[in-house]
Formats: C-alpha cells, structure tokens, sequence
C-alpha cells in the first residue's frame, strides 16, 4: 500500500511502458518512488541504484521517450533547484545539468515536445502565496510570468529560454498544459492567478513555430474554471481531471475539450472513440489494441493522481482536526473567512463567504498539510486552509 499523501507526480514508463511510477509527496515515512503494475494491481517501491536523493513534491514530472522521468525543481520542502533523472528503465538516479535553468518553482506546466525538449511554464516561488478558492485569483504573493517559457533539452542535457508574444496570459500556477495533435502547440487550462486588471480567460495555446500566445476559439458550454487538476490526451481530447474551484454537485470531475480542430474547440460531454489513435505526434503502431492501451495508460495515469490526492488529503485533514482539536479546538475556527467575490456562471446564489484558501504554507508547517474537501449544504464541498500540523 502506497501510505496517504499528496502533492505527488506520477508517469508511465518502464521497460515495456506500462508501469505507473508514483514519485515524491509530502509523506516523510513513504519511499521516494512507487510502482505500479496494472497486469497484476501491484503496488511496489522499487530498488534503484545510482546518486542519493531527496524526495520533492509540487512538481510535475514528465516521461520522456528515452524512458527516464525528469523531474526538475519542486520543494524539499525549500524549493529546489535541481533536475534529477529516473531511468525508469534501468532503475538508476541521475541529475541533469542547470546551466541557464529558470529560477527554479513549484505547481509549474510541463510538457513533452516532439523534438526531445521539455518546455516549462510559469508557476511559484513564493511559498507564501494564497488564492482564492472562488474566484482563483491570488491574494497574497505573486507567480511567475509567463512571457517568457523554457526548453530543456533531453538528447544534449541544456537549458534554452523562449521569450514569448501576443496575448500572454497572466501570471500563474497550478495549470495544467498539453501539447496539441500537431504537435505545434501547448495548450493551457485553469490555474491560479494575478489578475493584471483586464478580463483574464482560463484557456490560452502556445503556438511553438513562433511562441506566440493567444486565446483559441471555443464552443460548447465553458466549465468554471479549475486550479491543482491533470490533463492528459486521450485520442482527439484534452481530458481535465479533479482539482480545486468548482462545484461538484453541479460539474463533472472530468472535462473534454474536443481539440481535434485548431480553428474552434469544444467543450462536449460525448467521448468518441476513433478506429485509430491521433493523441500521439510520432509515428506510433497501427494496431488498436497498442491504441486502447495507450488510451488506457493516460486516463489512469490522470485519475490516479487526482485520487491521491483527494483521498491522501482526506485522511491527512482528519488527522490534523483531531489532533488540533485536542490542543485547542478553537485554533480552526480562529481562520479568516472573506466574504465571496461573485462571478461569472456562478450557480450558488445562496452562498455568502468562501474561505481564502492557502496554497502554499511556510516552510517550517509544510509536512502533514493538505488541501481537502468536506462536504457543505451550500456547495457540496468547500476547500479549508492548508492545516498547520502542530
């Protein structure tokens, strides 16, 4: 059994690429790396050989097509700068070179491009900041801009940086991205943010031919938004999962976002399988069964981590309460409440406060701290402060 926890990352990857590898958290008595075997639903921390290493968490972890996991930055819990390698394969620890790397941040986009590069997107570096979990702008603290994007290259270990154009969104964290069909293009959702003072929108693409942002045409009927989900592609959609700032008891957990045509998205509630999978821009086999478990692969991968997630974080938050309540139960109720901002497409008409929820806490609180939900007559679930473990 992996124990509770949250603030992970996970890939597929492994000798025949069908392995779930669950690294990091905030867990201090869980190993550094899980696997998981989908053939037989196995669970198991493997034996890896190589350079010592430190477990991270609030990073995003991305699988290259060599097999290794890189798996740059994230918190210690001070924020790291490092880039440290997993070959999932060889199951060996190796660090990559930080020459020219960004400054380094948690809850950051990455994503895996065609050409063997990683491409790194805004984010944190302020462990203070906070947001709030109605409207998702921050309050307290800033993230990092995102005119300027970063390229790591797997095949020659270096760091190149991108300066960006048109429409850049403002700055934030906790979104998720994916890289088109084509291949030339990111695509972002969510997140929380700065709001620059002009009405700011959850859905940018970055065209990669020139790094020039801009807002795609959409249809369908547009989801509020969302902060701390995952993405994936699965066949012509980008699949949402979970995450933070909408209401259950009226939206889906899962999101599709039809991307099959660069001139308009659509948001649709159909998943339609094809007879053969277009999410992958290499050349990949013609057989369908490879297409279905390829289709698999990333849907479980996705799901997987929003339950961590959630459930680590239920089990931690019950942890906590009862703990603090032994100290002093009015140690919670001592939290501030603001009253609610309203917006757009808000269907809660008799809510009246929202609490600001902490994204980040300080250093010397961070382990045993978790985002969870309860359940609420107002909204179905509401997201308390990150808990102080005391």
């Amino acid at each position: 059994m992996v124990p509770p926890h949250g603030l992970a990352t996970s890939a597929k990857g492994g000798v025949n690429n069908d392995t779930l590898f669950l690294y990091g958290g905030n867990n201090q008595t869980m190993e550094s790396v899980y696997t998981f075997d989908p053939h037989h639903m196995i669970w198991n921390p493997p034996k890896i050989t190589g350079i010592s290493t430190i477990r991270k968490s609030s990073l995003t972890g991305v699988m290259g097509y060599n097999g290794k996991f890189y798996l740059w930055s994230g918190r210690t819990p001070i924020i790291s700068n490092d880039m440290l390698i997993l070959d999932t394969i060889s199951l060996n620890w190796e660090k990559g070179s930080l020459v020219n790397a960004p400054t380094p941040r948690i809850f950051y986009g990455a994503t895996l491009l065609p050409n063997d590069k990683i491409i790194y997107i805004g984010g944190l570096n302020d462990v203070t900041t906070e947001f709030d979990d109605d409207t998702l702008n921050i309050d307290k603290g800033i993230a990092l801009s995102l005119s300027e994007v970063y390229l790591y290259d797997m095949i020659n270990d270096n760091w190149d940086v991108k300066i960006t154009t048109g429409k850049i969104p403002s700055n934030r964290c906790g979104f998720s991205s994916v890289l088109g069909l084509d291949g030339q293009r990111v695509i972002i959702y969510g997140g929380a943010f700065n709001n620059p003072g002009y009405l700011d929108t959850t859905l940018y693409v970055l065209d990669l031919t020139n790094y020039n942002w801009y807002i795609p045409k959409i249809s369908g009927i547009i989801p509020k938004p969302r902060v701390f989900h995952q993405a994936n592609v699965v066949e012509k959609y980008m699949v949402i999962s979970f995450g933070i700032g909408y209401d259950r008891t009226v939206e889906s957990d899962i999101l599709l976002l039809d991307i099959s045509n660069n001139e308009e998205y659509v948001w649709t509630t159909s998943f339609v399988p094809s007879p053969s999978s277009t999410s992958d821009p290499l050349p990949t086999s013609s057989n369908n069964s490879s297409d279905n478990s390829k289709m698999v692969g990333a849907i479980v991968g996705s799901l997987l981590s929003g339950i961590f997630l959630l459930v680590g974080g239920f089990f931690l938050y019950k942890w906590n309460k009862k703990r603090q309540s032994q100290n002093n139960i009015n140690n919670y109720n001592n939290y501030g409440q603001e009253k609610a901002i309203p917006t757009e497409g808000s269907k809660n008409e008799n809510m009246t406060n929202h609490e600001v929820v902490s994204a980040i806490v300080n250093n010397d609180n961070y382990y045993g701290q978790e985002v969870v939900t309860t359940p609420t007559n107002n909204d179905g679930f509401k997201f308390f402060k990150l808990l102080n473990k005391k």
